[in-house]
């Protein structure tokens, strides 16, 4: 029966995680509202399906709760290494596309996965991808994640940093996604020292900090004027988070292998992208500026 219940509460909490994050983005944005598709899940569960788009500042983006339950697949019982079958799964997934270039892209996931009392943990991450890298604004982003991990272990950061510098790298391109963020996944009491209801608390720290943070980044920069090459970049940007998300991203392969939700799934694709042919930053440009920051290893606190 504990099982149960904490597996309910942390689905309740995410829930409670959606519904302040969506006000608070309508609010930012000022225009558009979400439009809500709630869904259910062939083999068990379901979700709500929060979409926004046309708006002042966020030309698509969503923020989506599961908690779906079932049989695993066998490829995801192999990719796991567990025998066991029967799965609970629950989170909130987040990917905003602003209008204007200089309002960065921002992804954070949330979640809990649970097979039996031994085989359950949380994963997550948070990262943000400018079009157009802005030191001041990928210190700030880093210093509020920082400042999250640190409340509950002063090596939270600086492990979850390195693992997203790693993670949000798109090997055939040789760059990283953006600027990073934390990455961290298989977060349990024997590889933390923390228990689950700390474990639970850490990954609402992390969702509290959304609002906050991306909210500071959409009025520092959401009034700033652009061009048409400004927006020639920014679908160039878009089409590298694009290759990540359907070559790399380990939700979306979850997602696929667990029969999902599509439209869910493929909510995180921007909705304009382009691939001109051999597209280059020219030198001495804000455009090389920002292409030789995605690397990975930068210290932004």
């Amino acid at each position: 029966m504990e099982e149960i219940m904490f597996k309910d509460k942390v689905a309740e909490a995410y829930k409670q995680i959606q519904d302040s994050i969506c006000k608070g983005l309508e609010v930012a944005d000022g225009k558009a509202l979400f439009e809500e598709e709630l869904w259910e899940r062939e083999g068990g569960g379901g979700g709500r399906t929060r979409v926004l788009q046309h708006g002042n500042v966020i030309e698509k983006g969503g923020v989506n709760f599961s908690a779906v339950y079932g049989k695993l697949p066998e490829a995801v019982k192999k990719s796991f290494k567990v025998e066991n079958d029967e799965f609970f799964a629950t989170g909130v997934s987040i990917v905003l596309h602003p209008e204007n270039p200089f309002v960065p892209i921002i992804h954070m996931n949330i979640r809990y996965f649970e097979m039996d009392e031994q085989t359950r943990w949380f994963g997550g991450g948070i990262d943000l991808t400018p079009h157009y890298v802005i030191p001041t604004d990928a210190r700030f982003f880093h210093y509020h994640l920082k400042q999250a991990c640190d409340e509950f272990k002063a090596e939270f950061y600086p492990r979850f940093k390195a693992l997203a510098d790693d993670y949000f790298f798109i090997k055939h391109r040789n760059e990283t996604r953006g600027v990073g963020g934390i990455f961290y996944d298989r977060l349990k009491p024997e590889n933390t020292a923390l228990s689950y209801e700390q474990l639970l608390d850490f990954s609402l720290a992390v969702g509290n900090t959304f609002l906050p943070v991306y909210s500071e980044l959409i009025d520092r920069n959401r009034d700033k004027e652009y061009t048409d090459f400004h927006k020639e970049w920014q679908y160039l940007r878009r089409s590298r988070y694009a290759e990540f998300n359907l070559v790399y991203d380990s939700g979306t392969k979850f997602g696929l292998e667990t029969n999902g939700r599509i439209e869910s799934i493929l909510m995180s694709l921007p909705p304009t992208t382009k691939w001109n042919y051999n597209a280059q930053a020219q030198p001495n440009t804000e455009e090389e500026v920002t292409t030789n920051l995605l690397r990975k290893g930068v210290d932004w606190v």
